[in-house]
């Protein structure tokens, strides 16, 4: 079946289940005079966008032995597959370390046709060890107290960064999933209200704070009321769901989230199909990822939502270092050598500078 047809018999089912997500689907489905979002309500004017880390095999960020970092060159490359063969100009990066100064640096000096919604990132402030499957022990005070200090540093330097590539920079994300209790970085809403406060006074560009779809639904409202926007990750395969309910198990997470926060601004700021997974077996594939990242694109276009999909390219130094087939090894759209899966092959259109 078609992408396009597909996304017709999708976006029809779901209007009957919500008007909230009524709109024209190329003049096959009657006109409505209200889609969820208006054109003024998309990051940076666009609805496609990419989440960015270029960790290549044998790097990888600091966990706690220091980073081992792309290279400039490295960096280059990646914006260039990017910029040639995908319709991405926006995407996320996750912190404020020295990778994340060099892709700036990158874009400045070759004047690359990219936008960056900026991540400032939270360590755990809180400990988490009853609820965090993967915690061996609990957070020592003394790491949870040092955290805070290296947490303040990291939103000088978010704010610092932030200011200078304001042409660059269209946002700025505080914390990644870190308000969820399943997460080993945790950290309270009043803690991550007050850095979004410092970091709102501090610059231009709009605040926001992106965790679990879940969380924003039931326990998001006093945050909702504080940022710019609310950033929601969303992902049916690690929920149990295979493809033919990902792209309508997405739309209901988007709808509990709208329906929690009316009126709200929603961006998706992860999304994603992985290809290979010990923990989905053949839920996963190149295959069920390009339908899946196309049916999502189309809508989100139709109904003015950016999303970022997760990822550009895997990272196999995610996840469980003795299983090489685990999931979080695998969501890009490029494999770790940089070679093009199959969802690469929705993009027909030239995009080249």
């Amino acid at each position: 079946m078609k992408n396009g047809f597909r996304f017709l018999i999708l976006l029809l089912s779901f209007t009957m289940i919500s008007c909230n997500f009524s709109g024209e689907t190329e003049g096959k489905a009657e006109a409505v005079s209200h889609l969820p979002q208006t054109e003024d309500m998309l990051l940076s004017g666009v609805s496609e966008a990419v989440c960015y880390s270029g960790f290549r095999t044998g790097q990888h960020p600091d966990r706690g032995a220091g980073a081992v970092n792309p290279s400039y060159e490295e960096i280059l490359e990646d914006l260039q597959i990017l910029a040639e063969q995908t319709p991405f100009r926006l995407f996320r990066l996750y912190d404020c370390e020295e990778n994340s100064q060099m892709v700036l640096e990158v874009i400045r000096e070759h004047n690359l046709d990219f936008k960056v919604m900026l991540g400032i990132w939270l360590r755990a402030e809180i400990d988490s060890y009853e609820t965090c499957e993967w915690l061996t022990e609990p957070w020592p005070v003394e790491t949870l107290e040092q955290n805070k200090k290296l947490n303040d540093l990291e939103i000088a330097k978010g704010i610092e960064l932030a200011n200078k590539y304001q042409d660059i920079i269209v946002a700025v994300n505080v914390g990644n999933e870190a308000l969820v209790d399943w997460n080993e970085h945790r950290v309270t809403v009043d803690s991550v209200i007050t850095y979004v406060k410092r970091v709102q006074q501090a610059i231009e560009q709009p605040v926001t704070v992106a965790d679990n779809y879940k969380w924003w639904a039931d326990h998001g409202a006093e945050l909702a009321e504080v940022v710019d926007f609310v950033s929601i990750h969303t992902y049916p395969i690690w929920e149990g769901r295979d493809i033919d309910e990902g792209m309508s198990y997405t739309l209901e997470n988007v709808e509990e989230v709208m329906n929690a926060l009316p009126g709200k601004q929603i961006v998706i700021a992860e999304a994603g199909w992985a290809t290979i997974a010990s923990e989905f077996g053949p839920r996963a594939s190149q295959e069920k990822q390009k339908q899946y990242v196309g049916e999502l694109m189309e809508w989100s276009k139709q109904n003015n939502i950016t999303t970022f999909i997760f990822e550009a390219f895997d990272e196999d130094w995610k996840g469980d270092p003795t299983d090489p087939m685990g999931a979080e090894k695998h969501w890009g759209l490029y494999t770790v050598d940089r070679e093009p899966k199959k969802a690469i092959d929705i993009f027909t259109q030239d995009y080249s500078n």
